[in-house]
């Protein structure tokens, strides 16, 4: 199949121009591997210390593993060109696709063309500034059950309790059912068992084990998801008349494509689990490493408290105040810079192409890699350090050198929802609570989110 050609950002850094040819595309630098498994050994070992390997070799490095041929990508502007400029070159690809197939085939986040462009018409609607506000009450009442529930001098585990809590929000925000409740059990298990299956050991082990043989995790999930749709095709059935509920399920169930048409309840179901997918973990990821963060920056604690106490003083923070609270946005946007909990966005072009001056084959899947751009020093001035006032001063960096919500027309849709969940619960953590750290150093994984590991602090009321 012909290659095609488009200049991009990263052309014009070179001084390519319609008047001055840009040179014949070659072929990315490659990082050899062993004769048949390529790089998967390297790669199952080092993790994330595996991009570090790849970076030395380029902004665009390509390499063999798992059976795939990946393309790995730290230039920003090649970033957004995928992403914004030429994201029509380009599907999520097999590699995610598979991934998908399994989650949430029918899922907005998974759905390429036409039926994306549907649903995301449709769902669009409900992660406006108004929606997302109907939910904040919500973010800070669960927030402060969870702090009066500890024990001064309490040591708790953040990422596991975080875990619960952002479960808790969502699932009364896409279900508007307490977690307690019976039903909410169904949601409960149906998470936990696809945050087992979605690992990515155990995802690699479900895809090659034969259909008649399947994994404990994978009974455990099958038996999970059969339960869940059962509970959703009741509440659908339950909900399309309701029209005292404005939870997402009730809007999906009564909700009409432009021609009249409605979801099916097993689309219905595959957008639930896409949000319960994207909104749990990464979220509580998130949380978690700001949280523990703050613990160990005492400066940085005290200009949030002087924040806090300004803009607040003693009332719980409102969706309204969020424009006024800098400090708390930094501290969650530093977060997610040091630690993406999405490390790596996957495309794959629709047919050969060039990138950067690179020869791109149609059969490779790209990785845009957020952790490795996120700490490169070309845009960030000491990237390994914690440092929210970076993001308090006028900068000058690419745009997509900080993309933890993807970007373009498939950017996350619940970005505004995490953004304002993350920083109503920081700021009503803050002023409960303070965390010592009784977990010193992290050594993040890459699993289905940037796991840090057990993150244990000791609570201190305030």
């Amino acid at each position: 199949m012909a290659e095609r050609s488009a200049e991009t950002d990263a052309d014009r850094r070179t001084g390519t121009t319609a008047a001055t040819p840009a040179p014949e595309p070659t072929a990315p630098p490659r990082r050899s591997g062993a004769p048949l498994v390529g790089n998967t050994l390297t790669y199952v070992r080092q993790g994330i210390d595996f991009l570090d390997t790849l970076q030395e070799h380029g902004d665009v490095v390509s390499y063999r593993a798992l059976g795939e041929e990946f393309v790995a990508v730290f230039d920003p502007d090649i970033v957004e060109s995928v992403l914004v400029g030429r994201n029509d070159e380009f599907s999520k690809g097999d590699f995610e696709t598979a991934f998908g197939e399994l989650i949430a085939p029918d899922g907005v986040a998974f759905s390429e063309g036409e039926t994306w462009r549907r649903q995301r018409q449709l769902l669009q609607s409900e992660f406006t500034p108004a929606q997302v506000q109907s939910y904040a009450e919500t973010m800070v009442d669960e927030t402060d059950a969870l702090a009066a529930d500890w024990r001064d001098g309490e040591v708790v585990e953040l990422r596991e309790t975080l875990s619960t809590f952002t479960l808790g929000v969502l699932t009364e925000a896409l279900f508007d059912l307490d977690l307690d409740n019976e039903r909410a059990g169904v949601v409960r298990e149906a998470t936990l068992a696809l945050a087992d299956i979605a690992d990515p050991t155990t995802f690699a082990l479900h895809s090659v084990l034969p259909s008649w043989l399947p994994s404990p995790s994978g009974r455990r999930y099958e038996r999970a998801m059969d339960d869940l749709n059962e509970l959703i095709e009741r509440l659908v059935d339950e909900r399309r008349d309701a029209d005292d509920r404005d939870d997402l399920l009730s809007t999906l169930a009564r909700a009409e494509y432009p021609d009249g048409e409605r979801m099916a309840p097993n689309v219905v179901r595959d957008q639930l689990v896409t949000f319960l997918f994207a909104g749990h973990e990464t979220t509580a990821t998130s949380l978690t490493y700001a949280c523990w963060l703050l613990a160990g920056h005492p400066d940085v604690r005290e200009r949030l408290d002087a924040e806090l106490e300004r803009e607040l003083g003693d009332s719980d923070p409102t969706f309204l105040d969020l424009p006024s609270l800098d400090v708390t946005e930094a501290i969650v946007n530093e977060a997610m810079r040091l630690y993406p909990p999405i490390t790596i966005l996957y495309r794959e072009p629709h047919e050969a192409l060039t990138l950067g001056g690179y020869r791109i084959p149609e059969d490779a899947t790209l990785q845009l890699s957020a952790y490795g751009i996120h700490r490169d020093e070309r845009w960030w001035s000491d990237p390994e350090t914690f440092d929210p006032e970076r993001w308090l001063a006028d900068r000058d960096r690419p745009e997509y050198a900080y993309f933890p919500f993807g970007g373009g027309p498939r950017h996350c849709l619940g970005m505004r929802f995490a953004m304002t969940e993350l920083q109503l619960a920081l700021a009503t953590l803050a002023q409960r609570v303070e965390f010592e750290r009784v977990t010193e150093s992290l050594d993040p994984t890459m699993s289905v989110t940037l796991d840090p590991g057990e993150v244990a602090v000791r609570v201190r009321k305030r």
